[in-house]
């Protein structure tokens, strides 16, 4: 926590209260207010390099110093509000996982050019129109009609 209160106190004397501010509120900290996860990414994240950028803007962090191994790569997600693991390209799946060590730009040179396929996140549960629902459920937009059954009532016996 000390080493918080020093890189922030650092950061305002290098670049001045408002322009430091500015770059709090565009970096999304004032986000982690209310998103822990992202908190503890931008906590992880002092001290470590910035290996890349993907082409949907995402950061992609290394620390290799003072981190247990298999911990020391992440992604920091542009959509800080919205974020899933089917947001990373394959290209840099493979770098964050240790699959390979070259970074997702360096397979993009790699990669032939008649793989024509661009990679999308998935977006099922992100919206009604995205989620499948089967036909009884109250979501399904050709619902069914389940009041033509009746609820069984028990006979009274005196």
């Amino acid at each position: 926590m000390a080493s918080v209160v020093k890189n922030v106190l650092k950061g305002i004397r290098e670049r001045g209260l408002v322009n430091f501010a500015r770059e709090l509120r565009e970096e999304g900290f004032l986000n982690c207010l209310t998103d822990g996860n992202l908190l503890q990414t931008k906590i992880h994240n002092i001290g470590a390099t910035l290996v890349g950028v993907d082409k949907f803007g995402n950061k992609y962090y290394q620390k290799l110093e003072g981190t247990q191994y298999g911990r020391h790569r992440w992604v920091e997600y542009v959509a800080k509000d919205r974020y899933n693991a089917s947001q990373v390209p394959p290209e840099w799946h493979g770098w964050l996982h240790f699959i390979t060590d070259h970074t997702g730009d360096e397979l993009l040179m790699l990669k032939p050019k008649r793989y024509g396929l661009d990679h999308k996140e998935n977006f099922s549960g992100e919206g009604d129109e995205y989620i499948y629902h089967s036909k009884g459920h109250t979501l399904h937009p050709g619902q069914r009609d389940w009041t033509r059954y009746q609820s069984w009532q028990p006979t009274k016996t005196q």
